[in-house]
């Protein structure tokens, strides 16, 4: 049985977010768990909170193992940009885009 969460409007990039995601697709929950709490990264304690959200939902269905899951998909998808503005030479303006992200993930038992 299929166990989803997602995560909205994450305040890290998404080209970042994916190293880390990229890391943990297809590994075991215990195993990705422990792998990122060792990865240096500002979204590995987003996803790790993600998975353990997923867990939980797993847990409260009751009709899943939880020591037999893993990840089955996850995919980390562009959110809306924050747009500031900064100085530039000669009177002009740039764009400082802050990126979001959307994170989705399915569990699922072996």
């Amino acid at each position: 049985m299929e166990i989803k969460s997602s995560l909205k409007f994450l305040r890290v990039a998404p080209r970042k977010a994916r190293l880390v995601a990229d890391l943990v697709r297809g590994k075991d929950v215990n195993t990705a768990l422990g792998l990122l709490k060792f990865v240096n990264k500002s979204a590995s304690v987003h996803i790790s909170k993600l998975i353990k959200s997923a867990v939980a939902n797993a847990e409260s269905k009751g009709t899943v193992d939880v020591d037999n899951l893993y990840i089955k998909f996850i995919a980390v998808y562009n959110g809306p940009s924050m747009k500031r503005m900064r100085p530039a030479p000669m009177g002009r303006a740039m764009i400082i885009r802050k990126r979001l992200c959307h994170i989705d993930l399915i569990l699922d038992e072996k």
